[in-house]
């Protein structure tokens, strides 16, 4: 069985307001201008510090400050408004009941991905949870993205190939730049169109219909490499 990457913020988890409330906030006591719901949405997931600067239009000299004020509210009531999408941990669960391992690749910062996942009680179900820097600040240019944060996760699972699971563009981008497919989920923040366009290899709007994908693409490998086996030995 093929193991599978998934994406945190928007795959796993709702935020449910969580991160777009602490952004919100942490600009309103910047006494900065809040972005649109549209805008503060496509926040989640990117590097913080570049959607502060790039889409919120933050003073660079201001990201800091307003990451930290952010950081605070998250921990104190964003952790807790987020919750699992359905059927979620019962896909989880299957996964390890049947031996397929599972990795978590996400550009929230690790020590609080860690965070979230032991809040819905779910970190055990992971071999691997990999994130962005503690650092979010602008400073961190050498932070890794996301290419680097799947790399990372494929590289704890020692197997190759996997499938990466997300929301939007940048987890397929990850994905295609570490040879993986990477499969879209709809529930989560992308407009539509936009991991088509990136290239996931399907969309799906249900955690059923993601189990089912996810084992048509193990027959679909298993029937690849028997056809390589046959050839081989003739």
């Amino acid at each position: 069985m093929v193991p599978v990457i998934f994406d945190l913020d928007g795959t796993l988890v709702d935020p449910a307001g969580g991160i777009t409330g602490g952004i919100s906030a942490a600009l309103r006591e910047m006494e900065l201008p809040v972005p649109e719901q549209a805008v503060l949405n496509s926040m989640v997931g990117p590097k913080l510090s570049d959607s502060l600067l790039h889409l919120a239009n933050v003073p660079g000299e201001l990201v800091d400050e307003t990451i930290e004020r952010y950081r605070r509210h998250y921990r104190e009531t964003g952790i807790g408004q987020s919750k699992l999408y359905p059927g979620i941990f019962d896909l989880l669960e299957y996964f390890a009941e049947t031996g397929r391992a599972v990795a978590v690749a996400t550009q929230k910062p690790q020590s609080i991905a860690r965070l979230v996942l032991e809040h819905h009680r779910i970190a055990d179900f992971f071999v691997s949870i990999r994130g962005a820097a503690d650092d979010e600040s602008l400073k961190a240019n050498t932070a890794p993205g996301k290419v680097e944060i799947v790399g990372a996760a494929l590289k704890d699972l020692h197997s190759q190939p996997a499938v990466m699971v997300g929301d939007r563009h940048q987890d397929v981008a990850g994905a295609l730049a570490n040879g993986l497919d990477c499969i879209g989920v709809s529930w989560g923040f992308a407009p539509d169109g936009e991991l088509e366009e990136a290239g996931a290899v399907a969309v799906v709007s249900t955690a059923v219909e993601l189990r089912s994908t996810i084992e048509e693409l193990d027959a679909v490998r298993a029937a690849a490499l028997s056809e390589v086996q046959n050839d081989g030995s003739l």
